[in-house]
């Protein structure tokens, strides 16, 4: 093994330290100061986050609890929540009334697109901030982890 081999084989070791220890963290912190900039009243992070799980189909409190890593009775409550402001609704299953699925309502997606519109109108404005180059990279860095997702989500 050459030295070239080993000394890049030792950087790859440190990039992928780099990225394991700080991209989730980053990209919370990201998300978190977004969602301040964006101020909005009508509807939190976490509500947005289910919503927006439910634009894709209804799911089970306990599916929607799993996917956010919250407690049973957590998400029950913010199910709940979400009923009283008539973002959600509960439906039995028809060949098993004992399941019961949580879906998003057309007032419920209508919040959500209005929290999403906010949003991302705060990050195009922090983006014009960037040189030409962070864009570049940043863009770059966006494709690669959008095909990470996908691979992931497939073997899942």
């Amino acid at each position: 093994m050459s030295l070239t081999t080993i000394s890049s084989q030792a950087e790859r070791a440190q990039q992928l330290d780099y990225i394991a220890e700080h991209l989730l963290t980053r990209s919370a912190i990201l998300v978190r100061l977004l969602v301040k900039q964006v101020r909005n009243r009508e509807i939190s992070r976490t509500e947005m986050q289910v919503l927006s799980i439910l634009s894709e189909g209804p799911r089970r409190i306990t599916e929607l609890a799993e996917l956010e890593g919250v407690a049973q009775p957590t998400m029950t409550l913010l199910v709940k929540r979400l009923e009283e402001q008539g973002w959600t609704q509960r439906e039995g299953l028809p060949d098993d009334g004992r399941v019961v699925m949580i879906s998003v309502t057309e007032a419920g997606s209508a919040a959500q697109q209005r929290f999403r519109a906010q949003f991302l109108a705060a990050m195009r404005a922090d983006l014009q901030e960037l040189s030409d180059e962070q864009l570049q990279a940043l863009s770059a860095a966006t494709e690669t982890l959008d095909s990470f997702v996908d691979d992931l989500q497939q073997r899942t």
